[in-house]
């Protein structure tokens, strides 16, 4: 059964969390605007104590979808956002990693 995150006003299915973070990294304006949308949503998943091993698979399972993804149905803002999101979440990844290490 997947996780599921509790909010004030209604319960997120982790895939359906996924799924809002990639589309706010595909139509984010700046490498920021994804870096944020990253922090935040492992931050949120965090604070709702969801486990540390919960929040690498999220990292994990948001990755393989993102590299999912071909250049040719992308456009050049949407493709560069792609990249810079994966890049920042295998840093976090490595960094979670060393610390469990």
């Amino acid at each position: 059964m997947a996780a599921i995150i509790k909010q004030t006003v209604m319960t997120l299915r982790l895939p359906d969390y996924r799924a809002k973070l990639i589309n706010k990294i595909l139509f984010s304006n700046s490498q920021d605007e994804v870096k944020r949308y990253i922090e935040t949503a492992i931050r949120k998943l965090q604070q709702h104590g969801v486990g540390g091993h919960i929040v690498a698979r999220f990292i994990e399972k948001t990755l393989d979808e993102l590299e999912a993804f071909s250049p040719m149905n992308k456009n050049a803002l949407q493709w560069s956002n792609i990249k810079v999101a994966k890049v920042f979440l295998f840093r976090i990844q490595r960094d979670m990693n060393s610390i469990q290490h």
